[in-house]
């Protein structure tokens, strides 16, 4: 079974480059990395003689890259993972994904359980991360647990790259996307099962370097749900409850904010949204016409 692992960056060179050296001790090596940058500026030189290193370059925003990677990893992969470039998988991650998606022939996504997770708060340092998953390997050995979900997080998603054929990323989720991994393998979901492996596991730092505006991902918050369940790939029993939570949580806590979020920006962003979508107006890409602010 082949395995090609993708990692879409930018703005994060010195980070890339330590998952880059961390994946050089997976128990079970990649046959190959694929980084998807704007431009060569946004990486690092990296020299390995453990897996086989590739760069694609020329497209900026999640989807786009994803995009670009996609098109060069099938063909030579039986699963693709995708690997935010703030996840740090624990050392046995791919030996565990491999032995499980070549006994599961009915699984078609499969997505690991994530120890801790930095986009839930201020972010974690790469020390705090490795330390985080250090004493999760010390924990007593657990029973594997199986999750089906409607799509994947992810920050941490592996496909049978049989099953893709000519889906892509939506590319209308421009710049950080939002949902756009819910939107991808839940289409899925008709070729098989999209599950949660509770034995891989790993953390996600969650840096804020990168990432869009306060402003930008407030109006992301609630144009992209509207935009899915028009598409019709993600429920609306999933995503109004998700969009009505971000709102709720932005109009609250915008009154004493947390220094590491802009909740006024996000506030703002999704009474755009809001005003957009009570005119018909459903259009994920205006997040481009937002003047860009602090990423928060």
């Amino acid at each position: 079974m082949k395995m090609v692992v993708i990692i879409a960056t930018f703005g994060r060179k010195e980070q890339l480059a330590r998952l880059l050296k961390h994946l050089e001790r997976q128990e079970r090596l990649p046959d190959e990395v694929i980084v998807s940058v704007p431009d060569e500026t946004d990486i690092v030189a990296h020299e390995t003689t453990r897996f086989p290193f590739s760069i694609v370059a020329g497209k900026r925003g999640l989807c786009a890259q994803r995009n670009q990677a996609l098109d060069l990893a099938l063909g030579r992969s039986d699963v693709i993972t995708f690997f935010d470039d703030d996840f740090i998988p624990q050392h046995n991650y791919l030996r565990l994904l491999e032995a499980a998606f070549q006994k599961n022939h009915e699984w078609a996504v499969v997505m690991g359980h994530v120890v801790k997770d930095g986009a839930k708060t201020a972010g974690l340092t790469w020390t705090e991360g490795i330390e985080a998953l250090a004493a999760d390997a010390e924990l007593p050995p657990r029973e594997p647990k199986v999750a089906d979900h409607i799509g994947a997080y992810g920050c941490n998603m592996s496909i049978r790259a049989r099953l893709i054929g000519r889906l892509r990323f939506d590319e209308r989720l421009v710049l950080y996307g939002w949902q756009e991994d819910i939107d991808f393998t839940s289409q899925l979901r008709r070729l098989g099962r999209v599950v949660e492996l509770s034995t891989l596991r790993g953390v996600h730092l969650g840096l804020k370097a990168g990432r869009v505006s306060g402003e930008r991902f407030g109006y992301s918050q609630v144009a992209n749900p509207i935009y899915l369940i028009r598409k019709g790939t993600v429920p609306a029993s999933f995503a109004l409850p998700l969009m009505g939570r971000n709102i709720t949580a932005n109009l609250v806590r915008s009154l004493w904010p947390e220094p590491h979020v802009d909740r006024r920006g996000r506030l703002r962003g999704n009474f755009t949204a809001l005003a957009h979508v009570l005119r018909g107006r459903i259009e994920p890409e205006y997040i481009q016409k937002i003047a860009p602010s602090e990423a928060r």
